[in-house]
């Protein structure tokens, strides 16, 4: 796995004393491209500040200070932080003209998180620090607005509570939303300043009665819990939460998910308080300068009149769109429009924006590199080719490759007849089927017992990301297309479908209802969604592959004039092969024959083993050349032109026999039901055989070039095959291309006798058809010994193609079967493990792949040399093996685009001899 991590150019940048960094105001220290120091939003803040845009001055504190934090045991500030971070309040005091607490004129300043790289919604925010019980009252007399300011101190104790106290969320919920029933309203903006006022006590008293003494003991007075009003600690422990927030686990299962260091920390943004609820010139909103849906050139958004920023992402009320606001609030609006431009402009890519508009002036709160799906990536990039804002090596460069995965994921079809439930926001692409759960818990459970299922909320939160990986899809009732869940899916390339307001949730029935039906939904129900159109369908919808076109067709073509290495698919039947080609490989580089003897065709192999005489194997031989000879037809035909790498039988014969256990019950059953001795003597034989054939290893055993040694009419019977398919389509005028693979060789003697046995029934196959056909012969390097003796190996050898998930098991000398679902997990939380090696490649089994390739070039210059295993999908591990210098990866059809994208990428790199660290 690539960790993202600080790039060593950016290391020298790293203060070991100054942490923290002033911005807007008239003197800002940073700019964006410190993102390794200030995060994302402190760098961006910093940016959008030097180029002259309205942004409410603070400081950011590094992402350095937050892992001093951690350095602690328990975690604390380090020496000389607060002192840093009161010089700077008094600076920002000075700049504003206004003090933390005053009773006349307060400051208000939000506390926000911000990593180096965007993780939306995985940390923690508190807004309205500064207000208690006394500044309150200066608000009320500076902007004649009560409710306003009561609302204002509500939102704070509310927040403060859940992020800086840990406190649930539900307790402050409930009790409004019994304010609301008892005062007949439905929504927060009906209650009147003297609710708000009432409010604000009720939420102080359920601080004091349900925060931890012990662990707070600054906010004891008197023997009990009070709300702090002491704004130097509302601003300590804001800033220690949103230190902690790095390590919620929604955070490190996001980090997890996107391949992010967790050694990186986050930021934490400190910065003057701009209001969107001062009434209705006042607004705030979300916006992308491009579509992040599907890249269309229009500006995309949310916004809300008399609303603060949570409002809009948390689906609390429904949104206006965008495209609105110049009707709402002219001026704001057009000058918000130039805005867009300029960023995107001085950005060259879709800029992410969160703005508040304070009774009609515009203030800047956020900017980044807007998340996007795979879709809107491609065409994003291809546009601005295009457009001459950025070159084709820029355009290859800013495609995630694992995104590239969203666009292979099923479709509704469009024969399908099915009825339409309800419909929602079309939220993220794609379609999906599962089965209907409530809670984010019930997906990962479900999902770990191999269901699939649609996680279905009224809106998400980031405590639901375990939830969100583990399901097939998402359906909410509630917010918008910027909303939590909207944003995250697209981030994961899952479908979702938001704000479907018809959806009636009961979460602790477990069960949803749809207005204007009778339809109830329980936990369990089949549902399909269409993230791509916003319906939502009971029942199963067929699915279908999309087709791959368009900017897909455009990027990856231009990635294919960059890059190197070539790309192979993993096939096993003209099926796959021609979706292989379909794909854009280059060839096949794994075809599996073992996969060719299963169904009714295992009874055949079984014949084989069990035959206990030369002429009733010879007869099983027979039936199976007839089968193989079509196989290969099918296979080389449909790669034309193209080399077809088929590997022999590797895997231990026991794998073709009936199961010992299952025979015996049976014979067992047989002799209850009164079968004579006579009769069972067959089966008796074969459960016999079966148990001698039975290994302790079989993995380590009778398998691969060793079945070839042991059994050599077996291998014969195969290689006859290949020839004899390669040399009919050859006199038909086609142009086949196989290669001959010799699996798990760590000898050169098992490698040479096995050639040579080869290369004598290929000759005499091309003797009896009269073709010639050029089929080299290689072998699988998948053992340790093979890695280090390749040198010796490859005297013999026309190609190596390198098993890197069974070389990954011997190199560590552990099963993966047993491993993942054991050990692995408790490794990877613990960090004793950074990754899992059968994901990406392990540096040690690299190594051993960089040393098989510099010995088999030292025996043969010419020999071709590629990975076969499924690391060849996986775009970090594909990055290894461009540095290595193999000429090619083989990996699974859907992979290929992948592959072929971050072959290219890492080309690019290599050429501009940077990292990838996007």
């Amino acid at each position: 796995m690539h960790v993202r991590k600080v790039p060593k150019e950016r290391e020298r940048e790293l203060s070991d004393v100054k942490r923290v960094y002033a911005f807007g105001g008239g003197r800002t220290e940073g700019n964006r491209d410190m993102k390794f120091i200030l995060g994302g939003k402190g760098a961006n803040l910093a940016e959008m500040a030097k180029m002259g845009l309205p942004v409410p001055p603070g400081f950011t504190i590094t992402c350095q200070a937050c892992m001093e934090y951690y350095d602690s045991t328990p975690p604390a500030f380090p020496e000389g932080l607060a002192e840093e971070i009161a010089e700077y309040v008094s600076e920002l005091e000075a700049k504003m003209d206004k003090t933390l607490g005053d009773v006349e004129d307060p400051l208000l300043v939000s506390v926000r998180s911000g990593g180096a790289f965007s993780m939306p919604g995985m940390m923690d925010t508190v807004l309205n620090l500064g207000l208690n019980d006394a500044s309150v009252q200066g608000v009320i007399a500076q902007t004649g607005n009560e409710r306003f300011a009561w609302d204002s101190y509500r939102r704070f104790i509310q927040m403060f509570s859940k992020v800086a106290l840990d406190l649930e969320g539900d307790l402050f919920e409930n009790a409004m939303n019994v304010m609301k029933m008892d005062r007949n309203v439905a929504n927060d903006t009906q209650l009147t300043a003297e609710d708000l006022r009432e409010l604000v006590d009720i939420f102080k008293g359920i601080v004091s009665e349900h925060t931890d003494a012990a662990e707070f003991p600054q906010l004891v007075v008197d023997g009990s819990v009070i709300f702090p009003q002491d704004v130097a600690i509302q601003l300590r422990l804001s800033i220690e939460a949103v230190f902690r927030s790095w390590n919620n686990r929604r955070a490190r299962d996001y980090r997890k998910m996107e391949k992010l260091d967790d050694s990186l920390g986050t930021a934490v943004n400190v910065q003057t308080m701009v209001f969107g609820n001062k009434g209705d010139t006042s607004a705030t909103g979300v916006a992308f300068t491009r579509n992040p849906a599907d890249g269309t050139n229009e500006l995309y958004g949310d916004f809300l009149t008399n609303a603060q920023g949570e409002d809009v992402v948390a689906g609390i009320r429904v949104t206006q769109p965008l495209a609105d606001l110049p009707k709402v609030l002219p001026e704001a609006g057009k000058e918000l429009y130039e805005v867009f431009d300029t960023l995107e402009q001085s950005y060259r890519d879709m800029c992410d924006i969160e703005f508040t508009i304070e009774q009609g002036k515009l203030w800047m709160l956020q900017t980044r590199v807007g998340k996007r799906t795979a879709r809107a990536a491609l065409k994003i990039a291809a546009d601005m080719v295009d457009e001459g804002m950025i070159t084709r090596e820029e355009a290859v460069m800013r495609v995630n490759p694992a995104q590239l995965d969203q666009l292979l994921h099923p479709q509704f079809d469009v024969d399908a007849t099915y009825d339409e439930l309800a419909k929602g926001l079309n939220a993220s692409p794609g379609a999906a089927v599962g089965q209907v759960v409530f809670s984010a818990d019930d997906a990962e459970t479900a999902a770990a017992e191999g269901r699939k299922v649609i996680l279905v909320r009224w809106e998400t939160t980031p405590d639901d990301l375990h939830g969100m990986v583990a399901a097939q899809g998402i359906l909410t009732s509630h917010g918008g297309k910027t909303s939590h869940a909207a944003v995250v899916a697209r981030g994961m390339g899952k479908p979702c479908v938001c704000g479907v307001e018809s959806l009636k949730i009961d979460a602790s029935k477990k069960q949803a209802t749809v207005s204007g039906t009778d339809t109830v939904l329980h936990e369990g129900d089949l549902i399909s969604i269409d993230g791509t159109t916003g319906i939502v369908v009971l029942g199963a919808v067929e699915l279908v592959e999309p087709e791959v076109s368009g900017d897909f067709d455009t990027i990856l073509s231009w990635a294919d004039e960059f890059r190197t290495l070539g790309v192979r698919a993993n096939a096993d039947t003209p099926d796959d092969a021609a979706l292989g080609r379909k794909f854009g490989a280059a060839g096949i580089g794994l075809c599996r024959t073992e996969h060719m003897f299963l169904g009714e065709r295992k009874d055949i192999l079984q014949d084989f083993i069990i035959a206990e005489g030369q002429e009733g194997r010879e007869d099983a031989l027979a039936k199976l050349l007839d089968v193989q000879v079509g196989d290969y037809l099918g296979i080389f035909e449909a790669m034309d032109g193209l080399p077809v790498t088929v590997r022999l039988l590797d895997p231990p014969l026991h794998e073709f026999l009936d199961s010992p256990r299952e025979l015996e019950v049976e014979i067992v059953k047989a002799e209850c039901a009164g079968m004579s001795a006579e009769e069972l003597a067959p089966k008796r034989r074969l459960l016999s055989l079966i148990d001698s054939m039975t290994e302790m290893n079989p993995m380590l055993g009778l398998r691969g070039c060793r079945l070839g040694i042991m059994f050599p009419e077996l291998y014969a019977m195969q290689v006859r095959a290949i020839t004899m398919a390669a040399c009919e389509l050859k006199k038909a005028g086609k142009d086949p291309r196989p290669e001959i693979m010799i699996p798990l060789v760590s000898l050169k003697a098992e490698l040479e006798t096995l050639r040579a046995e080869t290369e004598r029934v290929v000759a005499q196959i091309q003797a009896e058809c009269g073709v010639e056909i050029d089929i080299p012969i290689g072998t699988m390097i998948e053992l340790p010994r093979a890695a280090i003796m390749a040198e010796e190996i490859g005297q013999s050898a026309d190609f190596f193609s390198f098993g890197t998930n069974d070389l990954t098991q011997t190199t560590f000398g552990f099963s993966r079967d047993d491993i993942e679902a054991k050990f692995l997990p408790r490794y990877l939380e613990r960090k004793i493990m950074p990754r899992n090696p059968f994901e990406t490649v392990d540096e040690g089994v690299a190594k051993l792949v960089e040393m098989g390739c510099a010995g088999g070039r030292a025996a043969n210059p010419g020999i071709k040399l590629g990975v076969c295993g499924e690391h060849g999908g996986d775009p970090d591990s594909v990055r290894v093996f461009h540095e290595i210098g193999l000429d090619y990866v083989s990996c699974s059809p859907y992979r290929l685009p992948l592959a072929r994208l971050a072959a290219a990428q890492a080309s690019l790199a290599e050429s501009a001899g940077t990292s990838d660290n996007r």
